[in-house]
């Protein structure tokens, strides 16, 4: 009930709006304040990014991490729903619901003294800026430690991988002729879809590894043409790669230089990460979540591209660990309210158990 209810209030603000994000840091604030457990905050392009902390002072504190921030819905999707198990709403599963959890985990543990524990949601997850990102604003504030998690959605499941970005401006160039005779020209908006499917057919986006059948390419935007009566002479794709951790993004680059009058005009690029399954990190976690969840727990890799990777520079090991839902980005977002209680519970098991591992001498956490 406790991990519904908070959910719900997250997903209540618009976080899609800066105005959203700030009223909902405000909230998350307030509501540690009124459990007597300090917070900071701090700040990235004029958004806050909030900061609780809970255990005895240490310089290397487990993380939960996560995002408060969405991309945008229909109104409607900012008013939760409760069908059964399911609670949707934008941001259930990405992440709202996952933050709501974190919040209740880290009040439960503020009254252990073996382990320091640090909750940091960000405001700017979901943006495309590759510079002054929130997380890397935490990184360089200090706060980095043993291990952080995630709670981007895995469905309870551990991301050890996540796929690199290369978003790609690729201006295509035509002919151009009046529209009546249009077999006089060459249509760059049509010249466009066929350099969409010739990138889709490239070397690159055939690989596969262990974790991922293959790269995700999506053709987000495109823009091309001036007039209704004449053959457009340019256009312009958005072209969204998300690529292997095996893959450079050179090499890929390279190849879509090969196709004919294309042009990349910008890119927009995130690392990817590349965890070790075997690390006692992660056995760690998957040892707290296997009581809190029915199916096995295992590895994976996740399509989207991950904030653990400024932890990861900073030498703080670092997964994804998320509930179980769907639909996220989608018109039917939500999540399952059992597992959020089940995040919840590993989460405080993760952690307790840290300190009892180091004093057992193996070295963990």
């Amino acid at each position: 009930m406790q991990e519904r209810l908070l959910a719900e209030k997250l997903i209540g603000y618009d976080t899609s709006t800066a105005e959203g994000v700030r009223l909902c840091a405000g909230f998350i604030k307030g509501w540690f304040e009124a459990r007597d457990i300090p917070t900071r905050q701090l700040t990235v392009r004029d958004l806050p990014i909030v900061v609780a902390e809970v255990g005895p002072p240490g310089p290397q504190p487990i993380i939960f991490h996560g995002h408060i921030d969405v991309v945008p819905a229909r109104p409607g999707q900012f008013d939760p729903i409760l069908d059964g198990d399911r609670l949707y709403g934008r941001g259930a599963y990405d992440m709202k619901g996952a933050a709501a959890a974190m919040m209740l985990a880290l009040a439960d543990l503020r009254e252990q003294d073996d382990v320091r524990v640090v909750l940091a949601l960000v405001p700017d997850e979901e943006t495309t800026e590759e510079h002054d990102r929130g997380t890397g604003v935490l990184v360089e504030a200090g706060y980095t430690g043993r291990f952080a998690i995630t709670g981007e959605p895995t469905d309870m499941l551990i991301g050890v991988a996540a796929k690199g970005v290369l978003a790609l401006r690729i201006e295509v160039a035509g002919r151009a002729a009046h529209s009546s005779t249009p077999w006089k020209g060459d249509n760059a908006i049509v010249k466009a879809i066929a350099v969409f499917r010739a990138i889709e057919a490239l070397p690159f986006s055939q690989q596969s590894s262990d974790l991922f059948d293959r790269p995700s390419i999506n053709l987000g935007r495109i823009a091309g043409g001036d007039a209704l009566n004449k053959v457009p002479d340019t256009c312009v794709i958005d072209v969204d790669i998300r690529h292997l951790p095996e893959q450079e993004p050179e090499e890929i680059l390279e190849q879509i230089g090969t196709i004919p009058d294309t042009d990349v005009v910008s890119t927009f690029r995130w690392p990817p990460v590349d965890v070790d399954p075997a690390s006692p990190f992660v056995r760690a976690l998957g040892d707290a979540a296997r009581p809190n969840h029915a199916d096995e727990v295992t590895s994976i890799g996740r399509d989207g591209a991950s904030d653990a990777v400024a932890f990861i520079r900073a030498g703080t090991p670092a997964v994804e660990f998320g509930p179980v839902g769907g639909g996220h980005h989608g018109p039917e977002e939500w999540v399952s309210v059992a597992s959020l209680a089940a995040y919840r519970r590993t989460l405080c098991d993760f952690a307790r158990r840290a300190p009892a591992r180091r004093e057992a001498g193996e070295v963990i956490l």
